[in-house]
């Protein structure tokens, strides 16, 4: 396909189309890692000795510097026109103390509303003249009241004996659903409960032979000593995630050290687990799994685990990394191949609730090799099936450039995998995408091509309001016969371009769960000023910024709702907390002029109809299926639950219950890391090809 301007601006870019948040919140990871230090009133003794009052603290020149750039170029470059109003102000207002008080456990009605009438209408005019003052008063609050928050904590652990019989609850996720308190009283009744979770979860988290109380006053010491160690920078991340983030969820600003972990997170040069991190509150969050790493053949963490404790070897201690910073906890992650680290992970499959998680996984480069496409065949019916797994679009964009014969390409490996199925005679294929979070736009394309023959893809709107159509260009259809795309939550971007155009086509089948819904494109910009108003011209650091959007061939966006499946077949994903749709600051769904494409008629709406009714009616007949139902109801019930139990009766049995779903219905075994034979959802979806293939022969 020969490469237009636009074209190759977004390939130069590389278009992993998913990269989520590389750290969503600085901020609150710093929620506990900054309660944790001292009151400002006081100095506090840790281990004996006398610690000083941390400073309060102030932007630096340089900050101010690149907070002017940033808003410079948001304003005039960012793909949503936002005005500079009191309106944008009160959003980053609003967002700044979401993310750094998220459960609402750090500040109280009277504190929000003496910083609203200070600092709720001056933020915008800050922003466009580089004051970052008032982000970092209202950080500089915050910290004083985590503070005390962490002194409350160790005082009461120290002393308090917990009744573990009476009925209470806590409140998890209160953004949501709950005010602030009213006044400190309720503050501390809030966080009586918090440490009465804490030391709950612990119990029942798999780790065994330990003083939960000496593992819990270590973590909140160790706490108290990184939040002394808090420098403007930490402030400044904070405040101007919540600036970009009121534009979009995937714009983002990267200081120079920043920038230089996410080179190495893109380059995937360095040994660890294969995942990349981000921060959301206090947690570590596993924002991606990198096809061809340790996690990813271990199958076993999902995007949206939260990770809260890291151990060295078998038998290292598990050291809590609540509240740390997230370098902090990419380096005790990596490590030498072939050794061993543990994670302790709050899964996302159970709302992060609990009970956790010890997960094994053996450090390792990432293997090409894996990442790339496979197939195998299964039997269904006595029919021939062949299965095609993408773990992501990807494409080696040197190796191409420089024309080198072998040079890595899903498109090559895709088309050679079709030429054996067609030769094995298979009577239809799967194409695997669950997890599958994007990749090259230009593989995306060509891939598509295989199954559609040459014509359009899909549409890219830039910020000026300029359409251009990419289509398949260089590769034949190589592959005619009944076709099903599976999809779930976790496909996005380039697999949500894939499915989208096959099912516009009416070319397949598309099966699962409705994709993420991510359809923006992002840019690195370098933030350097040629006249810089300081001495020197410095480096500013980056901001990854949203220049375009991606349309379906029919007009609609993939963006916020993604790709609704044709037969609904539903994951363990928990739709609540994964998807685009889940910020509030993402793009809308929109449309535009349709595409001049031909459609297939392989599949009719008829034939969807005809299939949906087949499914139904064989699952109601189905007890695996029926108990699976079960379960997921059973999850989704627990998930939607706005507390979690204190009473350890009911909490235990909680616990063995979501420990039971995810036995009978995990991918892997977490403490092996081993992958199950049977892949239900595979296997259902199989069956709904086969239903296809009998429609299509009658």
């Amino acid at each position: 396909m020969k490469s237009s301007p636009v074209f190759s601006e977004l390939v130069k870019v590389t278009l992993f189309l998913f990269m989520k948040k590389l750290r969503t919140a600085l901020v609150p990871f710093l929620l506990l890692l900054l309660a944790l230090t001292f009151s400002q009133d006081n100095a506090l003794a840790v281990g004996g000795k006398e610690q000083s009052t941390p400073a309060v603290l102030k932007p630096t020149a340089r900050e101010e510097e690149a907070t002017r750039t940033v808003s410079q170029y948001l304003l005039q470059n960012h793909y949503r026109k936002v005005p500079l109003n009191d309106s944008l102000s009160q959003q980053i207002f609003n967002r700044f103390l979401d993310n750094i008080d998220n459960n609402r456990s750090y500040f109280t009605v009277s504190d929000v509303e003496t910083l609203r009438r200070e600092y709720g209408n001056r933020l915008d005019d800050d922003f466009s003249t580089g004051n970052a003052s008032g982000g970092f008063a209202i950080y500089n609050q915050f910290l004083k009241r985590a503070r005390e928050k962490m002194v409350f904590m160790m005082a009461t652990l120290d002393k308090a004996s917990f009744d573990f019989t009476q009925p209470e609850t806590l409140e998890l996720e209160r953004s949501k659903t709950a005010p602030w308190p009213a006044d400190m009283a309720g503050l501390q009744e809030q966080w009586r409960k918090e440490l009465k979770y804490q030391y709950l979860n612990m119990k029942y988290s798999g780790e065994k032979g330990k003083s939960i109380r000496t593992t819990l006053m270590k973590s909140f010491a160790n706490r108290l000593q990184l939040f002394n160690q808090q420098k403007p920078e930490d402030a400044f991340t904070a405040y101007l995630y919540a600036v970009t983030t009121s534009f979009d969820p995937h714009t983002d600003y990267f200081s120079p050290d920043e920038y230089e972990n996410f080179q190495i997170d893109m380059s995937r040069s360095l040994e660890g687990i294969g995942a990349k991190l981000q921060m959301e509150n206090e947690y570590t969050v596993v924002n991606e799994i990198i096809p061809g790493g340790p996690a990813f053949r271990g199958n076993i963490l999902k995007k949206g685990d939260r990770i809260i404790g890291v151990g060295q070897g078998d038998t290292g201690e598990i050291v809590d990394v609540v509240g740390w910073r997230i370098n902090d906890v990419v380096k005790k992650i990596r490590g030498a191949k072939g050794t061993v680290v543990r994670l302790k992970v709050l899964p996302a499959s159970q709302a992060n609730k609990g009970p956790a998680r010890i997960i094994r996984v053996v450090r390792a480069k990432v293997d090409l090799q894996e990442q790339a496409a496979q197939k195998k065949i299964i039997d269904v019916n006595g029919r021939k099936i062949g299965v095609i797994v993408i773990p992501s679009f990807y494409l080696d964009f040197e190796g191409e450039r420089q024309q080198k014969k072998n040079y890595a390409s899903t498109t090559r490996d895709v088309m050679r995998i079709l030429n054996e199925l067609n030769r094995q005679h298979v009577e239809g294929i799967i194409i695997d995408l669950r997890e599958n979070g994007g990749g090259s736009l230009e593989e995306a394309v060509n891939v598509t091509g295989l199954f559609t023959g040459r014509g359009p893809v899909v549409q890219v709107s830039n910020a000026l309001g300029g359409k251009m159509v990419l289509k398949d260009e260089d590769y034949p259809q190589t592959y005619r016969g009944p076709l099903v795309v599976l999809v779930n939550r976790y496909s996005a971007s380039a697999s949500e371009i894939f499915a989208a155009a096959i099912q516009d086509y009416g070319r397949g089948l598309v099966v699962g769960d409705r994709t993420f819904g991510k359809g923006t494109v992002q840019s690195i910009v370098s933030l350097q000023r040629p006249f810089s108003l300081l001495s020197n011209q410095v480096d500013l650091g980056q901001l990854k910024l949203t220049v375009a959007k991606f349309y379906r061939i029919s007009g609609g966006s993939t963006q916020h709702i993604g790709v609704l499946p044709d037969i609904v077949l539903p994951s363990m994903i928990d739709s609540e907390v994964v998807g685009e749709d889940t910020y509030t600051s993402s793009l809308p769904w929109t449309t535009i002029s349709r595409a001049d494409y031909l459609t297939s008629g392989l599949v009719s709406k008829a034939d969807i109809l005809s299939l949906k009714n087949d499914f139904s009616a064989k699952i109601a007949r189905d007890k695996l299926f029926q108990a699976y139902q079960s379960d997921l109801a059973t999850l989704n019930r627990i998930r939607k639950r706005k507390g979690v139990s204190l009473q350890e009766k009911s909490f235990e049995a909680e616990s063995r219950m979501l420990k039971g779903i995810q036995e009978r219905w995990g991918d892997a075994n977490p403490e092996t890391g081993k992958k199950k034979k049977t892949d239900f959802i595979l296997q259902q979806t199989a069956g709904i090809l086969d239903d296809l293939v009998s429609l299509k022969s009658r």
